[in-house]
């Protein structure tokens, strides 16, 4: 048709004028332009519009099913016409299909029960775990929150126990009140100078005091100070940064106490950043054995050791201190891939010959064999044989490589480095290639509450055996408090020279607010409550109260066996993460976060048993 034709009728003299017949064809092919675009516009609708599939079963698809319908099943010339090819026709009829049996559907679930349809979505999530399906993507697979007993606890019935607890309390109180004031978002707080404090441990990571410290303040129901480091962590707490970190003390600390934060409370921010940090740390497990590096760049991924540790090794204590969390992560996210990582160090472990059966304190993570052969329950190496332990008892004694692996090594360390002073004192010294070095950390007092958490499971009716052993202990670890001026531990005492449980040297007379031997006190009231443990801990509150209680918060002294205290202005994290919390719960009754629900990690924050009868697929690796 010529392009005249589809101009409007004019009575112009120089054109010619259009016959009826002309202008009837040119009007029926206007209408079929405007027929086709009508078309063209439903047919975007249907498959642009969010609601599309009720646009094709209320237009399309009211006659009669789509695979009888006459203008799409049966007549190919006009399906052509609608703008279907017989692809386009199966996808309509595939959406029909889809839309009819969603509608069936939901009118079957608004027929059930509300404890039905609970049951459902349980069995549901359920279905996903055990598949798998939470390790191919990248979003959180979705779990039930169920709080163990015993976040908190009723007041003691005894009134000089309570009113010691709630000394305790103040305390926290007093600790935090200073922090937020002189300190808030920095890691630490110096209580002298009155403003924030940082170390290497943790880069340009920011508010470990307040991450420290949330599961403490829940469990002492300061839930006005818990909420304000909630909002805190929702609005501040970031990892993407060019930082470099220590995975050891990230773990522990941050890693640990949104983990705690969580179990106890249920926020959801909390699980969702514990998830974040823990893929962070992953690539420091990107080495030839998987051991991991000590220290990780947060951004680019790039790990290395501390320079000290003999010859490039990681340390025994560090990453031999992952595997709590790594596994309540599995659990957390639905992805293997962390208990996977922890798992592979134990074959590592399992494949070298053990010195006396002993573990080195360092390991080199390139080439899988032994570094000097140092072997200590204290620095570098204690949180190691503490996890062995509560692998096991946080698996519901399901663990027995764990705890096969624990008691081994207990057998070996009192054969190879347990020893008694001639004036009666058990200690745990520490083993050079063979030469002991009777020396005993503060960190290593940690040992008498790992010795009777773990002497119920006892091989060969050793029970009795292992708790007289931590008795042992505790009282050694007593005496080094009693033995000093200001009534608080060493970070380091000896047993030569004709000294017992007294630091000879003036690097190791420093107490930074450890909690050790307070966390020893509580697991032996715990276990046997001798009055005696409770006394001990109270002890050790008037010494803090009475020289490392400034008005700034609690400091650290240089020398504890001086007359008067020299401070050094630092309110550690774990002041408020553990030395306090075991004081409170030491004061608590036995219900108060109980062992056979909650295994603490090594920076004091409780985890969850994982019972028998729930699904996880982190311990079926």
């Amino acid at each position: 048709m010529p392009v005249a034709t589809l101009l409007p009728f004019t009575a112009t003299p120089s054109r010619k004028s259009v016959s009826p017949t002309s202008f009837r064809l040119t009007e029926k092919f206007i209408l079929l332009l405007v027929f086709s675009a009508f078309i063209t516009l439903c047919f975007g609708a249907i498959f642009f519009l969010p609601d599309s599939s009720k646009l094709l079963s209320g237009v399309f698809f009211r006659s009669s099913p789509a695979e009888t319908d006459p203008r799409l099943g049966t007549d190919p010339d006009l399906a052509a016409a609608y703008g279907a090819t017989g692809k386009d026709e199966k996808i309509l009829v595939k959406i029909r299909k889809d839309h009819e049996k969603a509608l069936l559907e939901a009118q079957h679930t608004l027929q059930k029960r509300p404890d039905e349809i609970k049951q459902d979505i349980r069995s549901e999530k359920e279905k996903v775990v055990r598949d798998g399906q939470g390790g191919n993507d990248d979003s959180l697979a979705e779990i039930e929150f169920i709080r163990p007993p015993g976040a908190t606890g009723h007041e003691p019935g005894d009134p000089d126990t309570r009113e010691k607890r709630a000394k305790i309390k103040e305390m926290m109180q007093f600790a935090w009140d200073n922090y937020k004031r002189y300190a808030w978002g920095s890691n630490e707080l110096r209580p002298v100078s009155k403003q924030g404090h940082s170390s290497n441990l943790f880069g340009s990571l920011k508010g470990a005091t307040i991450i420290d410290a949330l599961d403490t303040l829940y469990i002492m129901e300061m839930y006005d100070e818990f909420e304000a480091a909630a909002e805190w962590a929702e609005k501040n707490l970031d990892f993407n940064m060019n930082a470099e970190i220590s995975v050891f003390e990230v773990n522990i600390r941050f890693v640990g106490g949104l983990l705690s934060a969580y179990y106890l409370s249920g926020k959801e921010v909390f699980r969702r950043k514990a998830i974040e940090l823990g893929e962070k740390l992953l690539p420091a497990f990107k080495t030839p054995t998987g051991i991991p590096w000590a220290l990780l760049n947060l951004k680019s991924g790039i790990g290395r050791n501390w320079p000290w540790a003999s010859g490039g090794s990681s340390i025994l204590a560090e990453y031999g201190t992952l595997h709590l969390e790594f596994i309540h992560l599995s659990r957390l996210s639905g992805k293997p891939v962390f208990a996977e990582k922890v798992m592979n160090i134990r074959k590592v472990l399992n494949r070298l010959d053990k010195p006396q059966g002993l573990y080195p304190n360092y390991l080199n993570p390139n080439s899988g064999q032994w570094g000097q052969h140092h072997v200590s329950v204290g620095g570098l190496g204690d949180s190691f044989y503490e996890y062995l332990l509560k692998a096991w008892l946080m698996s519901d004694k399901k663990d027995e490589e764990g705890k096969k692996l624990y008691y081994d090594a207990l057998k070996a360390i009192e054969t190879n480095l347990i020893r008694k002073s001639s004036g009666g004192l058990t200690y745990i010294a520490e083993w050079k290639g063979g030469l002991l070095e009777h020396k005993m950390g503060h960190l290593t007092c940690f040992a008498g509450g790992m010795i009777a958490l773990g002497a119920d499971g006892a091989p060969e009716d050793r029970t009795g055996h292992q708790m007289e052993l931590a008795a042992e202990i505790t009282r050694t670890c007593h005496e080094s408090y009693t033995r000093t001026n200001l009534k608080l531990g060493p970070e380091a005492f000896r047993f030569d020279g004709g000294v017992e449980a007294i630091a000879t040297r003036q690097n190791e007379k420093y107490f930074i607010l450890r909690p050790e031997v307070v966390e020893t006190y509580m697991y032996m009231w715990r276990f046997t409550h001798d009055p005696k443990y409770r006394e001990w801990g109270w002890e050790a509150v008037q010494a803090l109260e009475q020289h490392c209680r400034v008005e700034g918060g609690y400091s650290g002294v240089r020398d504890v066996y001086a007359n008067s205290p020299s401070h050094d202005d630092v309110q550690q994290s774990f002041y408020l993460a553990e030395t306090l919390k075991y004081l409170y719960l030491l004061f608590s009754d036995d219900d108060h976060l109980p062992f056979d629900h909650w295994v603490f990690n090594t920076e004091a924050h409780p985890l969850p048993v994982i019972k028998r009868d729930v699904v996880d697929h982190s311990n079926q690796l």
